[in-house]
């Protein structure tokens, strides 16, 4: 990875040692691969894996024969072990150990989001990259189920970069934005998010003030709204802390939600946008005044409307606030 000390020639720093890129036969998984491929370094270990489903759970099973099934297993092992050297290729340039893994659910039974998640925690990955596309292909890995898995389950960070993301793919990015909540949590992946700057990024640490009204309020929304200022004031204060010492521009600010038909994902996907960014970090943990938000809720809807590369981060073992 490119650090903001680092140089391209530069070993891996600590925390991002292995990279595992999930990826199917779509040119989403390739996309994804290429938006990760300039940030891997001599020292980062990287796996592809594809998923061949079972054809038992994709056919009826009263209409086909075991002959038909064997046909059409060959062809779904076919199609990910295709997909696994094509997306090798884009690393050729790249001086990294690369190795292709497919996983075959008619042999290891279960299903797409628990192969993925199990395969990257037996692998002890640090990042998990996979491409989304809007209610097709690979989407199925960040929505429903897994989502659930990536904020409960996974011990990784997870790089989402989404199939709508047109800009260059640059060496490093750009312009990162880090949306901060409050908590130790968000902290952690402004520091793990950092792991992806280069000197020359820059870097926009934000707090969300979320003025929408809910049924679920019990104290009045401008009484909640100076609460969140006061909390939001300090999180900066504190990103600013982490910041001091970089090279890099950085500034932060203060983002409010729409008093109606509106949360917190939009706003930070509607900055995100406003912003230019081509990286955006989240914490994988949220809150909402007394309503108190589901552990990871707010980043598992980000990840599901972004049109930016979203940085799932996870809490890291040793990390502290």
């Amino acid at each position: 990875m490119v650090t903001t000390s680092a140089s391209a020639n530069s070993t891996a720093p600590s925390g991002i040692k292995r990279i595992l890129i999930a990826v199917d036969s779509s040119s989403v998984a390739a996309r994804a691969a290429a938006y990760i491929r300039y940030m891997t370094v001599p020292g980062v270990e990287v796996r592809i894996v594809s998923v061949a489903e079972n054809p038992r759970v994709l056919v009826p099973l009263g209409s086909r024969t075991d002959a038909e099934l064997q046909t059409a297993r060959a062809e779904l092992l076919r199609d990910a072990s295709t997909a696994v050297e094509r997306v090798k290729e884009i690393f050729v340039q790249v001086n990294v150990n690369v190795d292709v893994r497919v996983l075959e659910l008619s042999r290891t039974g279960g299903d797409t989001a628990n192969a993925l998640i199990d395969a990257a925690s037996e692998w002890q990955a640090d990042l998990l990259v996979v491409g989304a596309r809007q209610h097709h292909g690979l989407l199925r890995w960040v929505e429903g189920k897994v989502s659930e898995f990536v904020t409960t389950r996974a011990a990784c960070s997870i790089l989402v970069v989404p199939a709508n993301y047109e800009a260059e793919i640059h060496a490093f990015p750009r312009r990162i934005l880090f949306a901060l909540d409050g908590s130790r949590f968000s902290l952690d992946a402004l520091r793990f998010g950092l792991l992806f700057a280069a000197p020359e990024s820059s870097l926009r640490a934000v707090y969300v003030i979320d003025r929408a009204v809910r049924l679920t309020d019990f104290v009045p929304i401008h009484v909640l709204e100076d609460s969140f200022k006061e909390e939001g004031e300090n999180t900066l204060a504190a990103a600013a802390g982490v910041f001091a010492n970089l090279p890099n521009h950085v500034e932060s600010g203060l983002v409010k939600t729409k008093v109606s038909n509106d949360d917190v994902p939009h706003a930070i996907v509607r900055e995100a946008r406003r912003w230019h960014a081509d990286l955006l970090v989240v914490g994988t943990h949220g809150r909402r005044g007394l309503a108190r938000w589901l552990i990871g809720s707010v980043a598992e809807r980000t990840a599901r409307i972004t049109h930016t590369p979203l940085l799932l981060a996870r809490p890291r073992p040793n990390s502290s606030s």
